[in-house]
């Protein structure tokens, strides 16, 4: 066991060296975060990727993806991929965070947005244009020891300074209730219709065969603290910052989860969060 955690632990780390070679967007204390520069760092992201979602979530790999442990998709080749670098061994610095970021022009030329394979985003699409595209995130985790304000702070932060550089105007994607069951997540998916659907203009709705209702349970049978309360909290952060959901539940079964649509237009997300993760380099 202590074998297999190493190996697991290596997986996830970065050659100085080639850290060094680009410099991080933002820092605190021993921590960092960067663009994705190499092959590498890509790769750490990925075995990461692979220990939360399949070792912990019990996703399920194909035969490739558990020979490599990584998880791995044709999207990684096209996406930008934001990181948490752990520095605290200095000759082992680690990958701990990661967000997968894809804007519009580049998804428009290479095949499409991931979402589309799960929601009809042509209504989202339709508000877009080429000073306000969109950005959609996704493979967002976090190493357990890590899940902390300041590593989530950090990731936020990146978002912030990609979208400066970026002409976004909507932040979009997936967000993953755990377990494929809808009935088990009942109270949740009424609540987020029934309080965050997004208008009409903005609301991708999931496609069959794999949507599920999310309006299971009248607005006022749902204790809704309670219901907020069971959310993920990658699903709370969104709401903080001011995202809207859209028409239907997702059931992803190679992921064990029942997905939920959120959209995030940037001129919502409040003053505080924006001072908050968008607060120049240090």
């Amino acid at each position: 066991m202590l074998a297999q955690s190493l190996a697991r632990s290596r997986a996830t780390e970065v050659a100085p060296a080639i850290i060094a070679r680009a410099p991080a967007i933002h820092r605190a204390g021993l921590l960092d975060v960067r663009l994705a520069a190499s092959e590498a760092e890509i790769a750490a992201a990925q075995a990461l990727r692979y220990e939360i979602f399949y070792d912990e979530m019990g996703a399920q790999p194909s035969a490739a993806m558990a020979r490599q442990r990584r998880d791995i998709d044709a999207y990684d080749a096209v996406c930008d991929h934001l990181l948490v670098i752990d520095h605290a061994d200095s000759s082992r610095p680690r990958v701990v965070g990661t967000y997968r970021l894809l804007r519009q022009d580049v998804a428009q030329a290479n095949g499409g947005f991931y979402s589309a394979g799960e929601y009809d985003l042509s209504r989202l699409i339709a508000q877009s244009t080429p000073s306000q595209q969109l950005l959609e995130l996704g493979r967002s985790c976090v190493a357990p020891e890590w899940r902390t304000a300041a590593t989530i702070s950090l990731l936020w932060r990146g978002i912030a300074s990609y979208l400066a550089q970026h002409k976004i105007g909507h932040l979009f994607g997936c967000a993953s209730l755990h377990g494929a069951d809808p009935h088990l997540h009942a109270a949740e998916l009424s609540y987020l219709y029934h309080h965050h659907l997004a208008p009409p203009e903005l609301r991708a709705t999931a496609l069959p065969p794999y949507r599920v209702d999310m309006n299971r349970l009248p607005a006022a049978a749902i204790d809704t603290r309670a219901a907020a309360r069971a959310l993920p909290p990658l699903v709370k952060g969104y709401l903080r910052v001011g995202a809207m959901v859209g028409d239907g539940g997702f059931v992803d079964r190679q992921f064990n989860t029942v997905d939920v649509f959120v959209v995030m237009p940037v001129d919502r997300i409040t003053s505080r969060y924006a001072e908050r993760f968008g607060a120049a380099n240090d």
